[in-house]
């Protein structure tokens, strides 16, 4: 089965697999936080869609790409 999954993703006719959370981020009985608050940005359309869809290309979400993109900025830039 996996074989064929793979098949159909290589071609683009599926996505990633998506985890409906069951089991993820758990440590000794912890489930990991749930983000619970936002950001919002204005940019140009064309921008936005290009990096959406180069996230995309790469397998990844612009949401993720953006939240390491803030972790790596506050980490270079705080003061110790």
């Amino acid at each position: 089965m996996y074989c064929i999954y793979m098949f159909y993703r290589a071609q683009g006719r599926i996505g990633p697999i998506r985890d409906s959370g069951a089991g993820v981020g758990k440590k000794d009985g912890k489930s990991k936080s749930r983000k619970d608050s936002q950001l919002v940005l204005r940019l140009d359309k064309e921008e936005r869609d290009a990096f959406v869809d180069l996230c995309k290309e790469l397998d990844t979400s612009a949401a993720r790409e953006i939240r390491g993109f803030i972790r790596r900025f506050m980490k270079k830039n705080q003061s110790d």
